[in-house]
C-alpha cells in the first residue's frame, strides 16, 4: 500500500487516520504494519465498503474534502476498502543501517543471508550489484540480475529490513552496515 509522504506526515501529526484503496485483494491486514522511511504505520482495521457508504466523517479522517476527490485517486477497478491506521513510531531500519556490526553479529548476518539464499544464492550478488551501481533504477539492476523488476525489489526489501541497503529517490545504495557485511562476506569467501 503506497502512501504519499505528505499523507504520512498528516497521519504522524494525528490529522489523518483513514485511507481508501481499491484492490482485488487487500495488501494490508488488521493488526499489521507498514514501514516506510517516514515511519511505521499500524493498521487498525481493513474494511470492505461501497463508495456510496463513505461518510463525510470518513472523508475528513482521510484528509479529503469530497467524494469526487476520493474517487479521483482510486484505482478504477477492484473492491473499495477503508483502512484505519495510526502512526506507531520511527522506521527502525534508519537507526539499524548506521550500526556497524561486531564480529559476532557479522557471523549471524552471514548465516541469515545464507538462509535467505536457499538453493539460489542471490544476496551477495545483489549487495555487490548495488555497491557497483548505486542510484541505478531497479529495472536496470533487475535486468543485470536476469530477473523481473518486482521480484528484484522484493529481494532488496529483505536486505533493507536487515539494515543493509537504503532506498534513494532513484535506486539504492549500501548502508554503512551493508558495506561492513559485504566486506566480511568477501573476506570469508
Amino acid at each position: 500500500m503506497l502512501i504519499r509522504p505528505e499523507t504520512i506526515a498528516a497521519i504522524k501529526a494525528g490529522a489523518v487516520d483513514t485511507q481508501f484503496r481499491r484492490w482485488t485483494r487487500p495488501t494490508v491486514k488488521t493488526g499489521g504494519t507498514l514501514t516506510s522511511e517516514l515511519g511505521v504505520l499500524a493498521i487498525d482495521a481493513v474494511e470492505s465498503i461501497e463508495l456510496a457508504d463513505v461518510s463525510a466523517d470518513d472523508l475528513r479522517r482521510a484528509g479529503l474534502g469530497t467524494a469526487a476527490e476520493l474517487e479521483s485517486y482510486l484505482a478504477p477497478e477492484g473492491q473499495l476498502y477503508r483502512v484505519r491506521m495510526h502512526y506507531a513510531g520511527e522506521d527502525p531500519r534508519l537507526a539499524l543501517r548506521e550500526v556497524l556490526p561486531d564480529a559476532a553479529e557479522l557471523a549471524v548476518l552471514a548465516k541469515k543471508l545464507a538462509r535467505m539464499d536457499g538453493a539460489e544464492p542471490w544476496t551477495l550478488r545483489t549487495l555487490s550489484l548495488i555497491e557497483e551501481f548505486p542510484e541505478k533504477r531497479a529495472a536496470s539492476l533487475a535486468k543485470r540480475m536476469g530477473m523481473e523488476q518486482l521480484p528484484f525489489k522484493v529481494r532488496v526489501r529483505k536486505l533493507k529490513a536487515l539494515g543493509l541497503t537504503e532506498s534513494l529517490e532513484i535506486g539504492y545504495r549500501l548502508s554503512p552496515r551493508g558495506i561492513a557485511l559485504l566486506a566480511h562476506l568477501r573476506e570469508s569467501a
